[in-house]
């Protein structure tokens, strides 16, 4: 293979990297404003090419048995763990200032979604179905849609693209990935470890909304998986429901915290540490509205302003835990929520501002606002920043209606000891996931997505697996008979002049 030179734009497609044609495009480290690479937007002949190489060699990919699949997807994982990822992990922090330790991590945990997709694919299959007339075999079949489209996203470029990619291979379907623009370079890189696919199945062109619309719209492609914006998801939405295809958004949210009156408070205060400030905020499921009950407010506060107190700001390759946003306007607009918070009668009881010690790079100190009222910006819009916004509530009833007010429902955390308000809260909180007492986790046989504005479909778990296959009901008679029902009917089955009706 070509060695990948992150200066010279390519692009992935036949199992190699291409010299890309298209307009280049520097890409800046968020950190430093340093330059770590050059990508270029894939041309219309680029993608055609590349679209027709995918549904050929779909076409074999979907002839294998499932055991010879999950076999290869196997191989694939095999090689994310014994792969050497530093130069991907590093490329990743550079290009987006993910700490290197966030990078390495979420490179390592992308080996189990293709293992579990490969059982899973090999495991369930269809349904035999009770049958509704005798001598008849009824059952339901699973099979490929073709070549699914992977919009992603900059956050987790890797992890992400793998939850969706292994779930459309395990079904049977080539995948195009749409990289991030500001994570294209480590995309690439990681596009080795599918040495073992047949050239042409997966590929991996570089762009912008101009390339994602196309594939999108394109006849030669068959489903749709993005993560990003909500507006950027309705954009996406509309596009593949006007050529009837399925799409899978993921659209962000601002989720809630609710501190109980009987949460243990130590821990609560180092969790909401890690839900508000992991990555700088650019999680889709960070924290970003922490309600907590008056009678514990105060000792949080005091526990969670001294816990924050503690990460160190840096660039994604030094020893840091915040790092910056991934660009200007990402940080312009965590200004503009804070300003407007302060405005309104918010405190910044910790940051606020940007740091001192580091005037080069979009960085901004991990903030935390008490006093905040529904009113505020910050407490309705996705911040998707080190923010967090926290609002005294008078009870965990009022903190779970608060909770819900809001248009957003990917997922909400609590901490409490009380099984009662966890069953509560699990019952009664508008998300897709709930989280009690340990935020932020996901299991790959669990569906991860949000309810309301935050999304439709679901990745992971069976329901992952769906969102890229077809079902096909089969009826067989296998000793095929004239049924009873069949015409010409009986003739006393007709309406009778007398004015009875024969069954």
């Amino acid at each position: 293979m070509k060695q990948f030179d992150m200066y010279h734009p390519v692009y992935f497609a036949g199992g190699a990297y291409r010299d890309a044609a298209g307009a280049v495009r520097k890409i800046i480290d968020p950190a430093t404003l340093q330059d770590v690479g050059a990508a270029a937007e894939t041309t219309a002949q680029e993608r055609e090419s590349v679209l027709d190489m995918a549904i050929s060699a779909q076409k074999v990919w979907a002839k294998l048995d499932a055991k010879s699949r999950s076999k290869i997807l196997h191989r694939i994982a095999g090689r994310i763990e014994t792969t050497d990822m530093r130069r991907c992990a590093e490329t990743m922090s550079r290009e987006m200032g993910k700490p290197y330790p966030e990078a390495i991590g979420e490179l390592a945990n992308c080996a189990g979604a293709f293992r579990y997709f490969a059982e899973m694919a090999r495991d369930e299959a269809g349904k035999v179905a009770g049958t509704t007339q005798r001598g008849s075999f009824q059952y339901v079949r699973y099979e490929p849609l073709g070549v699914s489209v992977h919009i992603m996203p900059f956050n987790f470029p890797i992890l992400l693209m793998c939850w969706t990619v292994a779930a459309s291979l395990a079904s049977g379907n080539g995948c195009i990935i749409k990289p991030a623009l500001e994570t294209t370079l480590s995309t690439l890189i990681f596009m080795e470890v599918f040495a073992d696919l047949p050239d042409g199945l997966i590929a991996c062109l570089p762009g912008g909304a101009a390339t994602a619309r196309e594939l999108i719209q394109s006849p030669k492609t068959h489903a749709v998986a993005f993560t990003g914006s909500v507006e950027a998801g309705k954009a996406v939405a509309v596009a593949a429901a006007a050529q009837m295809k399925p799409a899978v958004i993921e659209a962000g949210g601002s989720d809630p915290m609710i501190i109980s009156e009987h949460a243990p408070i130590s821990v609560a205060a180092a969790g909401a540490a890690t839900a508000a400030f992991h990555m700088s905020g650019q999680v889709c499921t960070s924290a970003e509205r922490i309600f907590v009950v008056d009678s514990v407010h105060d000792r949080f506060i005091e526990q969670f302003v001294s816990e924050t107190r503690k990460l160190r700001i840096g660039t994604g390759l030094s020893k840091a835990e915040i790092g910056p946003l991934v660009s200007k306007s990402a940080r312009d607009k965590v200004i503009r929520l804070v300003e407007d918070a302060k405005a309104k009668g918010a405190v910044a009881v910790l940051g606020g501002k940007i740091p001192d010690s580091t005037p080069v790079g979009w960085f901004y100190e991990p903030t935390i606002l008490t006093r905040c009222t529904l009113e505020m910006a910050v407490m309705q819009e996705e911040c998707f920043g080190p923010v967090a916004a926290v609002r005294r509530v008078k009870d965990f009833d009022e903190a779970i209606t608060m909770a819900n007010d809001s248009e957003f429902g990917l997922g909400a955390s609590v901490f409490t000891t009380s099984l009662d308000e966890a069953m509560r809260a699990a019952e009664m909180l508008e998300a897709g996931m709930v989280w009690i007492n340990n935020p932020l986790i996901d299991n790959d046989a669990l569906p991860f997505g949000g309810w309301k504005r935050s999304g439709i479909g679901r990745e992971l778990s069976r329901f992952g697996l769906d969102a890229f296959r077809r079902s096909k009901m089969v009826i067989i008679d296998h000793e095929p008979v004239r049924q009873d029902w069949w015409y010409p009917y009986p003739d006393d089955w007709f309406y009778d002049a007398g004015g009875r009706k024969h069954a």
